[in-house]
């Protein structure tokens, strides 16, 4: 049985017929191919799927889409502006957070909504890796994540670099 939902993904609304069985996960991917929600357990353990509902973290894996209905979504593909990565999104660049790519989105989303909920705290890596719990990478050692994230808290870390058009560190 399908069942029509109205919902915004990455600030566009969209109207979309799902059936009412279908995961989150399924229909970003196979219906709006929006391919950085991976499918990694299917089961809510590893966080590959995170995406923001209404700016909080979710499992899309474990989501029925018929849940999104009247909702706002966010996913990597959305975060970047006007060809310019979001502070996460190019901390975790420049810090190597990334290498065989599986997990990275699920940690952007998840790394965004704890940025976002913490913008001009104090906060210590042990509380990065609380708030970055529900994620699983089997590659980085998770050190270059909780650095990229500390580093994407730091109003003072970025500032406005003219000349090459986008955000930068500040140089030391």
């Amino acid at each position: 049985m399908n069942r029509t939902i109205r919902c915004t993904v990455n600030g566009k609304k969209k109207e979309l017929s799902v059936d009412i069985r279908q995961s989150l996960l399924e229909v970003l991917r196979e219906e709006l191919g929006l391919i950085s929600v991976k499918q990694g357990c299917a089961a809510g353990e590893c966080g590959a799927c995170t995406v923001l509902i209404d700016n909080v973290p979710i499992d899309a894996c474990l989501y029925l889409a018929v849940w999104a209905d009247g909702r706002s979504i966010r996913t990597v593909e959305g975060e970047s502006k006007n060809d310019k990565l979001s502070r996460v999104q190019q901390a975790f660049v420049d810090e190597g957070a990334v290498q065989c790519g599986i997990c990275t989105p699920g940690f952007v989303m998840a790394a965004t909504a704890f940025v976002e909920k913490h913008q001009g705290q104090k906060v210590t890596r042990n509380e990065i890796r609380r708030g970055l719990a529900g994620n699983l990478c089997r590659c980085t050692g998770y050190d270059t994540i909780i650095t990229a994230v500390k580093k994407s808290l730091d109003e003072d870390f970025f500032c406005y670099d003219e000349n090459s058009g986008g955000r930068r560190f500040r140089p030391a």
